[in-house]
C-alpha cells in the first residue's frame, strides 16, 4: 500500500496492524476538508485494487465479525487561519487540553447533533453492530456508543487528542463528502451559537453500567439505522444547510434499506426460535 500511494502523492507515516485479524490502521498527513474527502475515496479504491492483484480482498465493512473490532474512520478536525494558524490550539487552557473556546463550540456542536449525524457517519444496517456496546476480543470495541466528550478518550464520540478534535464516530464505509459536510455544519452552528461542553468524561465508558452513564447525563447514539433516519429527520439544521432534496432522498433510500433488513430471517433467528416454538 505505501509504496503504491507514495508515488502519487500520499504522505502515508504510520501503517500498524490493529485488533482484529487482518485489520489495519493507515495515517496519512491532514488537508483541507475536500481534498480530505478525495485521497479517502481514492484510497479505498486503491486498496482494493491492490487486494484484487494478490487475490484478497480488501473490506471497509464497519462490523465483519461480531467478536472483533470494527471499521473506524476517525476524522482529525482543526480549523486554520489565513495564515495557517490552528485556531483550535490554545496553549493556555486550563484543562490541559489544549483548545480554544472556538475549539470547544465546535465539538458541543457535534454533541448537539450527534444523533443526526449518526445517520451521515454510520449510514449501513452493518454500521450499528460496530455502535453498540460491548467487548472485542482485546476488551473494548475502540467505537463510541455514547454522545460524550473527553481528553484522550477512545471510548468518547469526541476525543480530544491536543489541540484539535478527534470525531470517532465514522466508519470505514460513509460516505467522505456527506460526512465532511455534516461535521463542517454541526461544528459551526455550535460556534455560532456558542454552545458550551456541559461534561467532560475522561472515564472509560466501556467499563460503566447503563446506568451510570445514565447517570452523569450521557446519552445513547441510536442504535440501530432507522433510530439515526429519525434523529436526522427530526433535526432541522441539515436540511437547511445541505438541501432538503439531498437529505430527503438520503432519509429515503435509508429507510429502504432498514424495511429491507427488517424483511431478512437471519440464520440467528432460524437456530434460536425454529425449534424452539
Amino acid at each position: 500500500m505505501t509504496e503504491a500511494l507514495q508515488p502519487v502523492g500520499f504522505d502515508i507515516y504510520q501503517i500498524d496492524h490493529e485488533d482484529a485479524n487482518g485489520q489495519f490502521e493507515i495515517n496519512y498527513t491532514y488537508s483541507e476538508a475536500m481534498e480530505s474527502a478525495d485521497r479517502f475515496t481514492f484510497f479505498r479504491m486503491a486498496a482494493g485494487e491492490i487486494a484484487n492483484d494478490m487475490g484478497m480482498i480488501c473490506s471497509f465493512m464497519p462490523k465483519p465479525d461480531p467478536k472483533r473490532a470494527g471499521n473506524g474512520m476517525h476524522f482529525h478536525l482543526s480549523i486554520a487561519s489565513a495564515s495557517s494558524k490552528n485556531l483550535f490550539h490554545d496553549a493556555g487552557d486550563p484543562s490541559g487540553m489544549g483548545l480554544s473556546k472556538m475549539a470547544y463550540h465546535f465539538a458541543a456542536g457535534l454533541l448537539a447533533h450527534g444523533p443526526a449525524l449518526c445517520a451521515f457517519a454510520a449510514p449501513t444496517v452493518n454500521s450499528y453492530k460496530r455502535l453498540v456496546v460491548g467487548n472485542s476480543l482485546s476488551g473494548a470495541t475502540w467505537a463510541p456508543a455514547f454522545i460524550a466528550f473527553g481528553a484522550n478518550n477512545r471510548s468518547a464520540m469526541v476525543r480530544v487528542p491536543y489541540g484539535r478534535l478527534e470525531f470517532r464516530l465514522p466508519d470505514a464505509g460513509c460516505n467522505p463528502y456527506l460526512v465532511s459536510a455534516a461535521i463542517i455544519a454541526a461544528g459551526l452552528d455550535g460556534i455560532d451559537r456558542q454552545l458550551e461542553i456541559d461534561h467532560v468524561c475522561n472515564e472509560n465508558l466501556y467499563t460503566l453500567s447503563l446506568e451510570e452513564i445514565a447517570a452523569r447525563g450521557i446519552k445513547t447514539l441510536p442504535q440501530s439505522l432507522k433510530e439515526a433516519c429519525d434523529a436526522l429527520e427530526a433535526d432541522p439544521l441539515f436540511a437547511e444547510v445541505l438541501g432538503n432534496e439531498i437529505v430527503g432522498e438520503f432519509i429515503r433510500l435509508k429507510r429502504m434499506e432498514w424495511v429491507e433488513y427488517s424483511r431478512h430471517v437471519s440464520d440467528w433467528e432460524v437456530k434460536r426460535y425454529i425449534e424452539f416454538f
